[in-house]
């Protein structure tokens, strides 16, 4: 199972998410979106705007499966948990 996130290094719900992650010891990559520049964070604008152009933070990306924002019992059910 694939997991990546998009994250902001200073929202609570994307620390939660990562809590929750850590918790369960499901391993998963995150980019922290607001620590990026320049080209880099361009580059990665543009990859969240393919999954879910308009939404908030976290953007959470299972199998290619897009869940918006840390909604738990959603990815509890992704997740098979």
């Amino acid at each position: 199972m694939k997991i990546k996130a998009f994250t902001l290094s200073t929202c609570g719900f994307c620390r939660n998410f990562k809590r929750f992650m850590a918790q369960h010891k499901i391993p998963f990559s995150y980019i922290d979106v607001d620590l990026l520049d320049g080209k880099e964070r361009e580059a990665v604008i543009q990859e969240i705007d393919e999954y879910c152009p308009g939404c908030g933070f976290p953007i959470i990306v299972v199998d290619g499966e897009v869940i918006r924002g840390f909604d738990e019992e959603r990815l509890r059910e992704v997740l098979g948990l």
